[in-house]
């Protein structure tokens, strides 16, 4: 797997008591015009309908059923609105790529994808969920461009890593790592994270923790 990069220790402290706060749903969004007000700082999680993207806001908040899991990918069919101990925003947005919806609704999440990412300026900092056993596909390099365009800064977060041989990882996270560098708005650490074993949690709530007020 990838090689541990630890975080300051001040900070993983300051991301594990952020997240033993409260953490609670305060709104759900199936359009643009739905969307919440601009009240905190909004971290926003962004990965293939298959990706574990809920599994792992669960496991960052501690919380089994914060965040809905399905064994059907594309069941997050709105933006969904965490408040952190009214600190920080966290938002999940609807999974792309394969999901098995019809084309039309895929169209309408993709758009409201794409609405969100451009129109939120409190929009400190977006997860893009990558598994970790496959890389990057197209689906994933078309919203990497949207995020460059749209000037989101972003930051690759790899799911799923105990399931992934460890050579094989760390050889799909180099390729990553080299083709990121021309993503002008990409952050150049990828982070490894595992809902099931906590890998990589830690150092996640550490850099979230940054961004809270």
């Amino acid at each position: 797997m990838l090689p541990a990069r630890s975080a300051d220790p001040e900070l993983i402290e300051a991301g594990r008591l952020l997240f033993a706060r409260d953490c609670r749903f305060v709104a759900g969004a199936a359009d643009t015009a739905s969307l919440p007000p601009e009240s905190l700082p909004e971290i926003a999680f962004l990965g293939r309908s298959n990706v574990g993207k809920s599994s792992l806001i669960n496991a960052l908040c501690g919380r089994r059923m914060l965040a809905r899991t399905s064994d059907t990918p594309g069941r997050t069919r709105q933006i969904n609105f965490f408040t952190l101990d009214h600190r920080l925003m966290l938002v999940d947005l609807p999974g792309y790529g394969h999901a098995e919806a019809p084309k039309r609704e895929i169209a309408a999440w993709n758009a409201l994808i794409r609405g969100y990412l451009r129109g939120r300026p409190n929009l400190r900092r977006l997860y893009l969920l990558i598994d970790s056993r496959h890389g990057f596909k197209p689906s994933d390099r078309e919203m990497m461009a949207l995020l460059d365009a749209a000037a989101v800064s972003y930051q690759i977060v790899l799911t799923k890593a105990d399931k992934a041989p460890e050579a094989e990882c760390t050889s799909i996270a180099a390729r990553m790592a080299a083709e990121l560098a021309s993503h002008p708005a990409a952050h150049p650490r990828i982070i490894a994270t595992s809902a099931a074993t906590g890998q990589g949690i830690p150092e996640l709530r550490a850099a979230m923790a940054d961004f809270a007020i």
